[in-house]
This record gives structure tokens, C-alpha cells and sequence, in this order.
């Protein structure tokens, strides 16, 4: 008995929507892919360059994320915002963010000065912390925000001491009046000269990066598109056999 294959239009179509919609899935994650490992390089030359002395230019936030900075000025202690929702260490807590004042110029820095915890007995209650006076250096790594946790509703206008779930640079900027870089600068470390807030923890999370998870995607991706040609081959000839 000959070997024959029976083609048909309907499977082959549904053949050809699987394969092209899965090969195109595959790609977009392997461009995802190659954008973290371009992001992973970043990091790593961030970490090792000299950090960006921050005097009050203004710069563009993609040419400074993930690098490290130093700035030397003054907080504005009175425009305190706290984040909701930033757990650590299994515990519950606020991001403090404050404004920082460059020296020598009316630009400004919004600082992730660190993490506080929440008091469990009551949630609107917000923890006690120093902030230093007079000039001090911070250094730390610029990022494009805090990150953003999800939010029900609109977002409210900020306020000096407001809770909120998120808040940008460019928020805290429409909303105070003060003229801000675009960008958001982690503290690494206590204050210099040591001021009195070295007690914040400053454990902050590093960038989800996930290459390894885009490449297992792009192959899960890629195998059905083979899959599915298979599958129409052996169904193909198994019904010229049939016939």
C-alpha cells in the first residue's frame, strides 16, 4: 500500500493562524529578552562607573537610570510623602520619599530616603523618623520612579505627608510647584556628614530583570508552532492512509 496524504483546506489554515500567531509571540519574547540583557549590562556598568554628580542641570532620566549619584543639598523636610504597600522583610511599611534641594540652584531631587514600618495597631499612624538639617552629600541610584503598585480609582493630588500607592517625579513636581529632575534617586546610605536617619533600612529591591523566564516563553512559543505542524503532517497522511 502507497504512502499518500489527504490535504485539507480548513486544517491547514488553523495550521498556519497557530504557527504564525506562536512564531510572532516567540519573537516579541525574545525581543524582551535581548531588552533585559541590555538592561542587565546597564546595571552592571552603572554599578562600576563613578557615580554622577548631580549640580543641577537638568538631565534626561534615561541617561541616568541605574547609575549611581551623588548630590549635595538640602531635604525639604516639610514635603514628606510616604508610600503605601512596600512590604519588607515580611513586614509591612511606607517608602518615604522627600524632596532634596541641589546646592547652588532651585532644582530639585526626589529622594527615596528608605523603608519605615507601619504601626499594626493603627495604619493611618505614621512612623516617627529625623530628618537631617543643613547641607549634607547623598549618594544612591537613580531610577525612574519607586515602582507602582496597583491603585483603585484615580490618583489623588499630592499633598505634604499624604499615604498614597504610587508617586512619580513628575507628580510631586505638577503638585508641590518645585522644579524636579525626572527622576527618583534611592539613598543608599546615611546622610553625610552622619546625620541622624541612619536608622531607615535602605534594602531596596533590585530591577526584575527575568530573562531566563522571556527565553523559556519565546521556546514554549516556538514548540507549539512546530507542534502544530506535526499535528497536521501526521493527520494529513493518517487520512490518506484512511482513504
Amino acid at each position: 500500500m502507497g504512502i499518500a496524504f489527504r490535504f485539507k483546506l480548513i486544517p491547514f489554515v488553523a495550521t498556519v493562524l497557530v504557527v504564525t500567531l506562536g512564531i510572532q509571540l516567540g519573537n516579541w519574547q525574545e525581543r524582551r529578552a535581548a531588552q533585559k540583557l541590555v538592561l542587565q549590562a546597564k546595571l552592571a556598568q552603572g554599578n562600576a562607573s563613578a557615580p554622577v554628580v548631580l549640580d543641577g542641570a537638568p538631565l534626561a532620566a534615561e541617561a541616568v537610570e541605574f547609575r549611581r549619584v551623588a548630590v549635595t543639598g538640602e531635604f525639604v523636610a516639610n514635603w514628606p510623602l510616604y508610600l503605601d504597600n512596600r512590604p519588607s522583610a515580611g513586614r509591612s511599611g511606607f517608602y518615604l520619599l522627600m524632596p532634596f534641594k541641589i546646592a547652588g540652584s532651585g532644582m530639585h531631587v526626589l529622594v527615596a530616603r528608605g523603608w519605615l514600618p507601619r504601626d499594626p495597631a493603627d495604619r493611618a499612624k505614621l512612623p516617627a523618623y529625623a530628618t537631617p538639617s543643613g547641607p549634607v552629600t547623598l549618594e544612591g541610584m537613580a531610577r525612574i520612579d519607586a515602582g507602582h503598585v496597583m491603585e483603585l480609582g484615580k490618583a489623588p493630588v499630592l499633598t505634604p505627608g499624604i499615604i498614597v500607592q504610587n508617586a512619580d517625579p513628575l507628580q510631586v513636581a505638577r503638585d508641590s510647584g518645585l522644579t524636579m529632575q525626572p527622576f527618583l534617586m534611592e539613598q543608599a546610605g546615611p546622610a553625610k556628614p552622619a546625620g541622624d536617619d541612619e536608622r531607615m533600612v535602605r534594602d531596596w529591591p533590585a530591577p526584575a530583570l527575568g530573562v531566563e523566564k522571556h527565553q523559556g516563553y519565546a521556546f514554549q512559543w516556538y514548540a507549539l508552532s512546530a507542534m502544530a505542524v506535526i499535528f497536521f503532517v501526521v493527520n494529513g497522511f493518517r487520512r490518506g492512509k484512511q482513504k
